[in-house]
């Protein structure tokens, strides 16, 4: 496939796939005659954890109000097309294809990462068709972040940071604090989700420096559970809304920064009550808490056996998927809960592993298909057993979940989890990406 070629030879323009600078860039964007200078109205989002799902609200949230919304996320799960969505629609091969060629003719052959270039061509498309508003998703860090090119969003967010990426970022809270609050800008207000004590002085530090005006969690707006719904709160006004379609109390925090967003931006952008609820129960977001319900994995199951897979890697995830499936032990005692697990080796799986203990009957290791920097199988089996888990190796997601079939009876939920890329290995081997 053309496109494929294309992505493996821009893979190849730099000798490393993350190296957080903006020159590069902004040099590239000189010679397409900078297309970021004109874009629609941005909302640039950064943050550890919940910026993908705080997207992915803000997204169904304007659509369900007739906005014409154009959306950059990273990475992808299935389709690398997956990342790009222009006024509402995912780009197609072939206009991502002249998009890529034409940033390819421009960079003449200059050293540039993957993530860079590809960036360039999404603001392109972005600057060529028309919309109302930009999700512009962070790669990675932020103030180094190829989308941070951009001067003057209309809104920055900054949802929950914690410890993650710090060969690139840095080793404490504040450091990596500091790279998230990079893309805060002059004069520009700032959503910030719920923080650390650490973290929430570097970003009010950082907001101050810039006359920011920060909307903080918990001091200026807040989001709580009550029953089967949600009362928001933003300065003197509250709501009540429903829940989320994504499942865990922590996309409760991210839907509370969408919503903060929605309510700040409500004078440029108006969204009606009934809007915001057809929003936050339509949200379409792969891989987070993700029940399977289609596609070749689950097609011949028995019906007392459910297939679950969520993307999260990092120790916050890890707590945030064990405080769901403690709410499943607990209002489902009779369903066994086992997992699949697979990771990068720039992870270290005991880390994440070790709040499963006593939470899942049993844990299968794989290899991620298709992975080189993936940890084996058996380097998973070894950390899982030093958390106290009953692990075993399998030999690929399809043979995992056999394995679990053939030992276990009564019903049973399969979570799939420990990586971005094992869930989509999951979704390809499924054959199946969900609407």
């Amino acid at each position: 496939m053309a496109i494929d070629r294309i992505l493996e030879r821009l893979l190849k323009l730099h000798p490393k796939l993350i190296d957080l600078s903006l020159s590069r860039l902004k040099k590239l964007l000189d010679s397409l005659g900078n297309p970021e200078e004109n874009l629609p109205p941005i909302i640039h989002v950064a943050g550890t954890n919940g910026k993908g799902s705080t997207v992915a609200t803000l997204a169904a949230i304007y659509k369900s109000a007739g906005y014409r919304v154009h959306i950059y996320t990273s990475p992808h799960l299935v389709r690398f097309t997956e990342r790009i969505v222009v006024s509402g629609s995912e780009i197609s091969k072939n206009y991502l294809e002249e998009l890529l060629i034409e940033c390819e003719d421009a960079n003449n052959g200059e050293s540039i990462t993957f993530f860079e270039i590809t960036t360039a061509a999404a603001m392109l498309a972005f600057s060529r068709n028309p919309a109302d508003l930009l999700l512009l998703e962070v790669g990675l860090g932020g103030r180094f972040d190829a989308t941070n090119v951009i001067e003057t969003p209309t809104l920055s967010v900054i949802t929950p940071v914690s410890m993650d990426h710090q060969d690139f970022l840095g080793n404490t809270i504040d450091e990596i604090a500091f790279e998230k609050a990079g893309i805060l800008k002059p004069s520009v207000p700032a959503i910030i989700g719920p923080q650390t004590n650490e973290a929430l002085n570097v970003i009010k530090r950082r907001a101050l420096e810039l006359g920011s005006s920060a909307y903080i969690f918990g001091e200026d707006w807040n989001i709580s559970p009550a029953n089967n719904q949600l009362i928001f709160k933003i300065g003197s006004k509250s709501s009540i809304v429903p829940r989320p379609n994504l499942l865990g109390d922590h996309q409760i925090q991210n839907a509370g920064c969408a919503l903060a967003s929605v309510k700040l931006l409500n004078d440029q952008f108006p969204v009606s009550p009934r809007e915001i609820d057809m929003g936050l129960v339509s949200i379409n977001w792969p891989a987070r808490l993700q029940k399977l319900k289609e596609g070749n994995l689950i097609e011949n199951l028995l019906e007392d056996v459910e297939i679950w897979i969520d993307g999260g890697h990092n120790q916050d995830a890890a707590k945030a998927i064990a405080s769901t499936l403690r709410d499943w032990r607990t209002t489902s005692p009779e369903i066994s809960i086992h997992m699949v697990f697979g990771a990068l080796n720039n992870r270290c799986p005991q880390n994440f592993l070790q709040y499963f203990t006593n939470v899942i009957d049993t844990i299968r290791a794989v290899d991620i298909p298709g992975e080189t920097n993936a940890l084996s199988a058996s380097e998973i089996e070894t950390a899982a057993l030093k958390c106290g888990l009953k692990a075993y190796p399998a030999k690929g997601i399809s043979l995992a979940i056999t394995d679990i079939i053939s030992n276990s009876s009564g019903k049973r939920r399969i979570l799939i989890c420990g990586s971005l890329y094992l869930a989509g290995a999951v979704l390809r081997e499924n054959n199946y990406l969900q609407d």
